[in-house]
């Protein structure tokens, strides 16, 4: 790939609202704005940011809500403004908030009235200066009103909250040019997103993606979709949330540089109105990990959408089963393509190729200008079907992690190649397949989670004298966390009071689904959690 049609992700922002103005852009509950509108919306936003709240280039912005309108305006009028996006879950508690806006440092967020009460709780602690606070439905007109009211009266999903000083996310973007934006000069090497995640090891990090790494990647599928790309004639499903690496890439800006129309979901866990909304298009692209994509086809209403136009259904996040494959393919006559990545590879590194007759069961081909080879301990080759770690290098690897050198170079090696803690082996056709996994991360629904942060969570309760945590298979091939405790002695606790009080500090899938009480918990000689023989108890 070469960067000569864009300069920066800006670049391809302005040119492509240019290119696609009076298309469809963005999507929700039925509701539409074209790229002329977004482009609009997020000038007006940029502008804003510069101007009332004096941010300078470099500064950061978190993000903090579902699926709605207002991310990807909020998303390009921070790049616009020259300053870098810091997407946070909108599940997280009290607790996993503070965490991250420490790290980052942030001193702006664009959140959403349903989690303001706990910006309100936290602020003080952070480095957030300022709040700007939005609500579901600000965009979405008369319909937006029937939608606030119903989840802040009927469905009490907007808890109470008094913050002294704030701003009303509608009012940003309606300045109508009142102040002249800024020219910042964005170049490739800039940070455009800190992608938070757990890296290889499991400790809170962000990956600091650059203009580079993110457009590469745009690029890269752009070359590998090849005479499958139909520009403005796309309808994307954007159903996994955009805070995600893989819907902000694949979604947000890859289809959008194509000139699709991405439909948000804001609630994919709602699978009845899920498949309602998709029997509204006929869509030609749709993104997801193998839980969402097996919850679908156990619905008795998916079978009926309209698959007629579909070209593309992506996979990613997590290893997909055949039989969720194959059985995609049996109704949708679309075969289940599988994409390979993680964050700080801006995700994707390796696609299946696109246009096949069946599911590969493989992490598909390296994009183009990406290298992906098995090595050992010592970074030596290995050969054809022989395991070792997965490493990949190429332009869309992170710069780095955020303010961690260390952990930096514990992941990048001086020769460039990005270490991704999966064991993998690879065909002599060059495919590429993960066997097992380096670290003791769990992945759950496409989402990491790292043992370590839930011993820490459980053992927060008074009752519990150790804890240990693994993740286990359940027969659909998913992966759930199992945690083992042992009490203080004396003391006595249910399996229902130690998920409970995990809940209070942890977004729901990292909540343990079962809970196994045994004497000790087996470590080494020098204290560490020795899970292989958790796993050993847990098959006894």
């Amino acid at each position: 790939i070469n960067f000569d049609e864009y300069s920066s992700l800006v670049d391809m922002f302005d040119k492509t609202c240019e290119r696609f103005a009076s298309n469809k852009a963005f999507t929700n509950f039925g509701i539409s704005l074209t790229f002329d509108e977004i482009y609009n919306k997020s000038l007006n936003l940029a502008s804003f940011l510069q101007n009332e709240l004096n941010l300078s280039k470099g500064s950061s912005v978190a993000i903090m809500m579902p699926n709605l309108l207002q991310y990807p305006i909020s998303t390009f009028g921070i790049l616009k403004a020259g300053l870098i996006v810091e997407n946070v879950n909108p599940l997280y508690t009290e607790r996993e908030l503070e965490t991250q806006l420490l790290n980052s440092k942030s001193e702006t967020i664009i959140i959403l009235e349903n989690f303001a009460h706990l910006i309100e709780k936290i602020a003080h602690k952070t480095f957030i200066k300022n709040i700007i606070i939005t609500t579901a439905g600000e965009l979405l007109g008369a319909k937006g009103l029937l939608i606030n009211f119903v989840l802040r009266k009927i469905k009490k999903m907007v808890p109470k909250y008094n913050i002294d000083h704030s701003y009303k996310f509608i009012n940003t973007i309606k300045i109508n040019n009142k102040y002249n934006l800024k020219s910042i000069s964005s170049n490739l090497d800039d940070v455009a997103f800190l992608q938070y995640t757990g890296g290889t090891s499991g400790t809170i990090k962000a990956a600091m993606l650059t203009h580079k790494n993110i457009l590469s990647n745009v690029l890269q599928v752009k070359e590998w979709l090849g005479h499958q790309l139909k520009y403005g004639e796309d309808t994307a499903i954007c159903a996994l949330p955009l805070y995600h690496i893989f819907a902000l890439t694949c979604n947000s800006l890859t289809f959008f540089n194509f000139g699709a129309n991405n439909i948000l979901i804001t609630n994919p866990r709602d699978i009845k109105s899920f498949v309602k909304e998709l029997k509204k298009h006929p869509f030609t692209f749709i993104s997801g990990v193998n839980t969402l994509f097996n919850k679908l086809l156990l619905d008795k209403n998916f079978k009926d959408c309209d698959f007629s136009k579909l070209r593309i259904s992506l996979a990613g996040g997590m290893q997909v089963q055949k039989n969720v494959a194959e059985k995609w393919q049996s109704i949708t006559g679309n075969v289940l393509s599988v994409g390979y990545g993680l964050s700080e590879t801006s995700p994707a590194a390796s696609i299946d190729p696109i246009g096949v007759n069946s599911f590969s069961d493989s992490l598909g081909l390296p994009l183009p200008s990406t290298e992906i080879s098995i090595q050992d301990d010592n970074g030596n080759l290995l050969n054809f079907n022989e395991a070792g770690e997965i490493c990949i290098r190429g332009p869309q690897v992170m710069k780095g992690y955020w303010n961690n050198p260390e952990e930096t170079n514990n992941v990048i090696t001086s020769d460039g190649w990005f270490k991704t803690g999966d064991i993998g082996i690879m065909n002599e056709e060059g495919y590429p397949k993960i066997v097992d996994r380096k670290k003791d991360m769990i992945i759950v629904s496409g989402f990491n989670v790292y043992p370590n942060e839930i011993e820490e969570v459980s053992m927060l309760n008074e009752k519990i004298f150790e804890a240990g945590c693994i993740g286990i298979q359940d027969k659909d091939g998913n992966e759930n966390i199992k945690l083992f405790i042992s009490t203080v002695p004396g003391e006595e606790l249910t399996s229902t009071e130690v998920i409970e009080h995990c809940k209070k500090y942890l977004t729901g899938y990292k909540i343990p689904k079962f809970v196994e009480f045994i004497d000790e918990i087996p470590k080494s000689n020098v204290g560490k959690i020795l899970r292989r023989k958790l796993r050993e108890l847990k098959n006894a």
